[in-house]
């Protein structure tokens, strides 16, 4: 019985593991510069620029942090184009990762972390849009799958 726990635990030691330990905001930002006039005329479809960063950087053996960088800007772009809104957030977590192959390493940085990472910033920057007086922020979807897919086909066309 002794022999096979060993067995079990050697086992368990080798196994991949990846797991969020934490979230957190390590920088945020809203400003409403034109409130209150602002708000007395939203009756047509706002102009939105959205800029994504993502950083990543190594904690110690077996924990990483990833971090959203995500600027907003709202337009109004009935008011010539008067700035509803700027929001910008940098939203981290520190990851457990353990035995996870190097190979594997980037694509789980690049697409598995901040794939679990946007709904939570998502929500964050929707609920201080509304906080800020306006209808809730809601970003579309983000496929990080594709945006690392593109990188290294840019990566590998500026390397020929």
């Amino acid at each position: 019985m002794t022999e096979e726990n060993a067995n079990n635990n050697a086992a368990e030691d080798t196994n991949p593991v990846f797991r969020m330990q934490k979230m957190y905001i390590k920088d945020f930002s809203f400003e409403n510069p034109n409130a209150p006039g602002v708000f007395q005329a939203q009756n047509q479809e706002p102009k939105v620029e959205v800029n994504l960063k993502l950083n990543n950087k190594k904690l110690d053996d077996n924990h990483y942090e990833v971090a959203l960088q995500i600027t907003a800007k709202i337009l109004d772009s009935g008011n010539n184009n008067k700035t509803m809104f700027i929001m910008e957030i940098e939203h981290a977590a520190a990851f457990l990762m353990r035995n996870i192959p190097a190979e594997h390493l980037e694509m789980v940085l690049g697409v598995d972390c901040p794939t679990l990472l946007f709904p939570f910033t998502r929500q964050i920057v929707s609920q201080i849009s509304v906080d800020g007086g306006f209808i809730p922020f809601l970003m579309e979807p983000i496929n990080f799958m594709a945006l690392y897919q593109n990188s290294k086909q840019e990566a590998a066309a500026a390397k020929n």
